[in-house]
């Protein structure tokens, strides 16, 4: 579709998380858009349930209405919180965007620079933790890797501690 942007959001529900897709909806995202949430869950051994099918290329993209379901997810092992569902489902009425999401299953760095090129997106955001230099050294930054990595525009937002 002409003028289509999908603007995706790395989202793992923590607070940094959340205030980036908030900053997205109220700065980057506009009608016409579609709003795709990526997240990343652990590698792990499922035995049951669709997640073996997707283990490699990323569960298909989920509509807002399948996410808002806890039983839908489960499948996916993934678990939406209220406050993030609040922001999606204020912004889907308010703005005329579609919501989507799409679980990847490994390294969260690569995963989502995997997913920048698969979906494919037009420009990422992407929460901080504000670790200091010593813990982002030794946990390494996803944020940093992802802007050094990433195909498409990057934007980090970052938390403040007083929050």
């Amino acid at each position: 579709m002409e003028g289509e942007r999908r603007v995706g959001v790395a989202v793992d529900f923590s607070a940094c998380s959340k205030k980036a897709l908030k900053w997205a909806v109220d700065n980057v995202v506009r009608n016409g858009d579609h709003l795709i949430l990526v997240t990343v869950r652990p590698e792990g051994h499922y035995e049951e349930g669709e997640m073996q099918l997707w283990e490699v290329t990323g569960s298909p993209l989920v509509p807002l209405s399948e996410f808002s379901d806890a039983n839908a997810l489960k499948k996916y092992g993934v678990k939406a919180d209220p406050e993030t569902l609040d922001i999606l489902n204020t912004a889907s009425s308010q703005k005329e965007i579609v919501v989507l999401m799409k679980i990847f299953w490994g390294d969260p760095r690569e995963k989502i620079c995997e997913a920048i090129d698969k979906i494919p997106l037009s420009c990422l955001i992407i929460g901080n933790r504000g670790l200091g230099k010593l813990k982002r050294v030794i946990l390494g930054s996803v944020s940093n890797y992802v802007v050094n990595n990433g195909s498409c525009p990057v934007t980090v937002v970052k938390v403040d501690h007083d929050d």
